[in-house]
């Protein structure tokens, strides 16, 4: 590459990490008066169109550059990007593959080449020249142009890997690029999504603990807000703040009514910390009679003075690690007491989250798989609290089982399909052989798309799957009313699904689910118990399977579950706000006498001063 053009093109990849695709296209045409026929020059511009909206001048752009240099890695990185824009699912994984392992060996040959160059000093002790200090140079522009055209490749097919149920090369990629910024705050949200990835897959509880606690080595030059002056009452009204980017129609909105309705406001305030989109969902968390601070568009240094400042003694965050997660702000320790809860299934590995919300049956007390580097605080019987109203008033549901009708069981899961392991895939199998004439019906995101339906079903064929017996829904708003197609619900695992099982149950199905590990693969089990239905948990993958194939030979059963169910689960303790409350409320008060302990406070019992403990 001209030494002129490779300086522009460093330049472009520099205005491409800033967000300026107007400077690429300047920078563009003064490579063309370098070289008109620059196939960089070209490929920075179809990237430039891109980034403004402009997909057919893209395509057009990438597609001159690949036919003046056919293995020219920006023009690939873009004609992937058009893949991405057109949904076409196959194509962009098969582009973004070749390219990322074309990338690593580009980037293993121009380090070689600079190791020989730096050693050749080495051994022969001689000063460079102002020569070979530009050719080091030269070397090193190059190393950083192609490990930014990785970078964005490893990126942009993570998004397509996680669609295609593929999390786990998708964490992957992304822990890979968390590495490759040097832009800390990247680096951190890029790792938070390779863990939230993670979970979707088996990982050894070991690993998956370590792998949590290195979050926190992203915020290891952070100093936490101290709180030297706080009133460390231990039986004072207390200040609760909940903070999430997802008050508004995300699925997480289907638990919120307890804390905003249910709360004993003589001994608790209560205040919403919104870092996300409004909708017609927040306006009617907003009616609620609670505290609400907007905090979009504010760093996380600012967020966390606004929560210090309102003087919030238990900050309970929503989201984890999920998408815009508010664990950038926690860092900073803007109240004496944190906990995670609801939005994820994991440990968030920061050490300013003192308490993870869990269960005695997603956390039992003697638990081998513990992954938490927070403590666990125990609900009984569940943690979360099912509460649908806030998103829309739920549909009315078909009473008569579709098998009456049918005269076939018809099997279902409308789970984010990237939930769908192989091992589930097998089980799933065993049970339409099990099951003469069954269906199963699939709904999901992935499914509206043609490329999406023929990977699964060349999935499935690899499995030996009856694709005659398998139909594939695309995701739409009536998914709810759907549900009277379905028998019997299967779960997921190890990642259960948890929105979709009380939307199930809520709709007379009946969900088989299977009692794993951890927390997130216990969680349907809990869902099931605090729905008294017990008898729907499986004990191992086999039972999965047994008890599917014994419930559908139940038709009785089936039938009466589509009848009683919802009346059963709206009776339950999985839809009981005032009790939810009340058990977290008591929670909420033992980690503040906590926290005061270690502060210590002091106050008067029988007369005599002592410390809580």
């Amino acid at each position: 590459m001209d030494e002129k053009i490779l300086d522009w093109v460093t330049l472009a990849e520099k205005f491409s990490a800033g967000g300026d695709p107007k400077s690429m296209r300047t920078v563009a045409r003064e490579i063309f008066e370098v070289d008109k026929n620059s196939a960089d020059g070209l490929a920075i511009m179809a990237e430039s169109s891109l980034y403004l909206g402009n997909v057919d001048e893209a395509e057009s752009f990438a597609g001159y550059a690949l036919s003046i240099e056919p293995k020219h890695l920006r023009g690939r990185l873009i004609w992937g990007g058009v893949a991405v824009k057109k949904l076409k699912l196959r194509e962009q994984l098969k582009i973004f593959d070749d390219l990322i392992t074309d990338a690593h060996a580009e980037l293993k040959t121009l380090q070689n080449r600079m190791n020989d160059f730096n050693r050749q000093f080495s051994f022969k002790r001689r000063q460079k020249t102002s020569e070979d200090e530009n050719l080091q140079k030269q070397s090193e522009k190059k190393i950083f142009i192609v490990q930014s055209i990785l970078f964005k490749a490893l990126c942009w097919s993570s998004n397509g890997l996680y669609l295609a149920s593929e999390p786990a090369r998708a964490s992957a990629n992304l822990l890979e690029a968390s590495a490759l910024t040097d832009r800390d705050e990247q680096a951190a949200e890029l790792y938070s999504k390779h863990l939230f990835l993670k979970n979707y897959r088996d990982v050894p509880p070991v690993q998956a603990k370590e792998s949590a606690r290195r979050y926190n080595s992203f915020f290891a030059r952070i100093v936490p807000f101290t709180h030297d002056r706080k009133n460390f009452d231990a039986e004072r009204k207390l200040h609760i703040g909940y903070i999430s980017p997802d008050f508004r129609e995300h699925a997480i909105a289907n638990f919120l009514t307890p804390f905003l309705k249910d709360f004993d406001a003589d001994n608790f305030s209560v205040t919403c910390y919104s870092t996300g989109k409004k909708d017609f969902v927040t306006e009617k968390i907003k009616s609620f009679k609670v505290g609400w601070r907007d905090l979009i568009g504010k760093d996380a240094l600012t967020a966390a003075r606004i929560i210090d400042e309102d003087a919030v003694d238990i900050l309970v965050d929503l989201s984890g690690h999920s998408q815009d997660s508010c664990l950038p702000i926690l860092a900073h320790k803007p109240a004496p007491v944190q906990i995670c809860a609801l939005g994820y299934t994991a440990s968030t590995g920061l050490n300013g989250v003192d308490y993870f919300l869990s269960d005695k049956i997603c956390s039992p007390e003697i638990n081998r798989a513990d992954t938490f580097t927070e403590k666990i605080l125990r609900l009984d019987p569940c943690c979360l609290c099912y509460a649908p109203s806030l998103i829309r008033d739920m549909p009315a549901q078909e009473l008569r089982a579709p098998v009456l009708n049918n005269g076939f069981i018809t099997f279902g899961s409308f789970n984010n399909f990237a939930k769908v392991s192989e091992d589930v895939l097998y089980m799933w199998r065993a049970i339409l052989d099990g099951v003469p004439n069954s269906r199963l019906i699939l709904k999901g995101k992935i499914f509206s798309l043609d490329d999406g339906k023929e990977l699964i079903k060349d999935k499935l064929r690899k499995m030996s799957f009856p694709l005659d017996r398998i139909e594939m829904r695309a995701y739409s708003p009536d998914y709810l009313e759907q549900y009277s197609d379905i028998d019997v619900a299967l779960d997921t695992f190890p990642y259960t699904g948890g929105t979709t099982t009380c939307e199930a149950l809520y709709m007379g199905v009946p969900v088989i689910t299977f009692r794993g590990k951890t927390h997130g693969a216990r969680l349907g089990a809990s869902i099931l118990s605090a729905a008294d239905v017990n008898e729907l948990i499986a004990h191992s993958p086999m039972d999965y399977v047994k008890k599917a194939i014994q419930l559908s030979r139940r038709k009785e059963l089936i039938a009466a579950y589509h009848v009683g169910l919802r009346e059963h689960v709206k009776n339950s303790t999985l839809m009981d706000g005032k009790k939810y409350l009340g058990e977290l409320e008591k929670i909420y008060r033992a980690t503040w006498r906590s926290r005061c302990q270690g502060s210590g406070f002091r106050f008067q019992v029988s007369g005599r001063e002592e410390l809580f403990c």
